[in-house]
């Protein structure tokens, strides 16, 4: 039965309305969950300030000198989910700091846009802080986290910028799923402007399959990148089930450490 033009146009107007509120918004874009286990064997707990706010990471030391990844996970869960992900690229010589944003995990506070890009620009603050140079460290960011890396490469020099299973605009993820009702993103974690500025080398991945972000976004970003750049994409793989590649983490990887051999210091 056809659905009253009444009735649609009410709902419109009250998405509208609603959309108005950034804290709705954050609502609908961020999925924190707080509870969070002992760290792995042989991960270090972290602790950083931003906003007067105390944050929460796990560290994993590979090696001193090895590049080491700032890494930004995605709207859901916390750095927990990806503890496996963390233990595989330590083994292939990256050093790993895994940060929860605000509201997320132990991290105190409640998450919004502006909010995890302050958080990730405490997060490397606090690795120069500890005295690993700029030419060591790769941004690296899964779904939403690409957005905030690709944020924090715009504003800190770094070796090079990972990118996985991320998007163009929030927006345009938002259309994908929900037709037009999608511009009521607006112009939040708008990463297709943004990686047009980048000077630093860029890797995106992305999964043929992905269910949440299309496939077309990914290269889109990618396309929109200026050079040097490489493109990945797993066949195989859907959203949450990309990391199971070991070519990507070996790819990963491998990026990283000519990334960060080509931005040393001579």
């Amino acid at each position: 039965m056809p659905v009253p033009a009444k009735i649609v146009l009410a709902a419109l107007l009250g998405a509208v309305y609603l959309s108005s509120s950034p804290m709705w918004i954050d609502r609908l874009i961020f999925h924190p969950y707080d509870a969070i286990p002992a760290p792995p064997a042989g991960v270090e707990e972290r602790w950083f300030e931003t906003d007067g706010l105390r944050l929460h990471a796990w560290y994993a030391h590979a090696a001193d000198g090895a590049p080491t990844l700032v890494w930004s996970h995605g709207n859901g869960g916390n750095i927990a989910d990806r503890a496996g992900v963390l233990g595989a690229l330590r083994a292939r010589g990256l050093n790993v700091l895994a940060y929860d944003y605000r509201g997320y995990g132990r991290s105190q506070g409640s998450p919004s846009e502006d909010g995890v890009y302050r958080d990730v620009l405490a997060a490397y603050d606090g690795e120069i802080a500890r005295g690993v140079p700029d030419s060591r460290i790769v941004c690296f960011g899964e779904s939403l986290g690409g957005a905030v890396s690709i944020y924090l490469a715009s504003q800190r020099r770094c070796a090079g910028v990972v990118v996985v299973s991320t998007f163009t605009t929030l927006r345009a993820v938002a259309r994908s799923h929900f037709g037009p009702l999608g511009l009521l993103a607006g112009g939040r974690f708008d990463s297709l402007r943004r990686v047009a500025t980048l000077s630093a080398p860029l890797f995106v991945a992305h999964g043929e399959r992905d269910e949440v972000v299309p496939f077309a976004l990914g290269e889109e970003l990618y396309g929109a990148a200026p050079e040097p750049k490489r493109f990945l994409a797993i066949a195989s793989a859907r959203h949450n089930d990309i990391f199971e590649s070991a070519l990507l983490l070996d790819e990963i990887a491998a990026f990283a450490h000519a990334a960060t051999r080509l931005a040393a210091p001579r």
